[in-house]
């Protein structure tokens, strides 16, 4: 079996890598993973921080470009996209598109990713309950639902009339806010129509279900943890599957035994 072209650096927490993973999918590109455990801070270790000086997830490590690492989630997307879809299945050729393309990038990590990630902050996990934050997260993730719901009542997708890179950098952000961040009572399909119908095309595509699949049997612990309460220690004496053969890769750093 051949060495894995890509190595990714994720984590049982953290919402931004699974877009590289249905990437990698789409263009079936053989990875490695490795799952640093927040909780002894394996992102902020000297090693770690000599791939990625920010102390953060994503990283990833191409090694069939001479080791090259990029961080980033957005600019790995890229990266990836740019050297690997060489068919242009998920990108554009068209000067104008591109530059489209790259605005959505841009929108995805400066609007909705620091956005969302504030209103999960300040509903899950903020020591104290501030209601004004909570509200004016959530209103701005309407806001944001609206521009693209407004763009999405024209066309069907954010570039070039097809699906791209563009429109699965979006993915995860929004399936957590549909279900965890709104309102109970609040009906995103009724209120954005064009968003949701959107959304689940995307949602129905092979690879988004394997990489939804893949990260739920990862644990992915901040998303568990507040759904089902379970913990990640929890999780890792129960994991099968998928699961099972991630955990097993750190089997070694984290002296877990593990019978794949």
């Amino acid at each position: 079996m051949s060495a894995p072209q890509l190595t990714l650096y994720l984590a049982e927490s953290g919402l931004n890598w699974m877009k590289l993973v249905v990437l990698m999918e789409e263009l079936g590109l053989s990875y490695n993973e490795v799952i640093l455990d927040f909780a002894k801070e394996e992102q902020k270790t000297e090693e770690y921080r000599k791939l990625n000086p920010n102390g953060r997830i994503p990283t990833l490590v191409d090694h069939s470009n001479n080791d090259e690492v990029i961080w980033e989630s957005n600019a790995i997307l890229k990266y990836i996209a740019d050297r690997y879809d060489t068919e242009h299945t998920l990108t554009v050729t068209d000067e104008k598109e591109k530059a489209d393309l790259d605005t959505w990038l841009f929108y995805q990590a400066s609007h909705q990713g620091p956005t969302f990630g504030n209103a999960q902050w300040f509903m899950f996990y903020h020591p104290e309950r501030v209601p004004s934050a909570i509200l004016r997260f959530q209103n701005e993730i309407k806001r944001i639902f609206g521009v693209l719901n407004d763009v999405l009542s024209r066309k069907e997708w954010l570039v070039g009339n097809k699906c791209t890179i563009a429109d699965l950098s979006f993915i995860k952000y929004n399936d957590y806010a549909i279900n965890h961040l709104l309102p109970t009572d609040f009906n995103v399909a009724r209120e954005f129509p064009h968003l949701a119908a959107w959304h689940a095309k995307l949602m129905a595509r092979p690879a988004v279900q394997y990489a939804f699949k893949h990260m739920s049997e990862l644990d992915v612990g901040r998303e568990r943890q507040h759904v089902t309460g379970m913990t990640h220690s929890e999780f890792t004496r129960t994991a099968t599957g998928i699961a099972r053969r991630g955990i097993a890769a750190q089997a070694a750093k984290d002296e877990i035994v593990v019978n794949v």
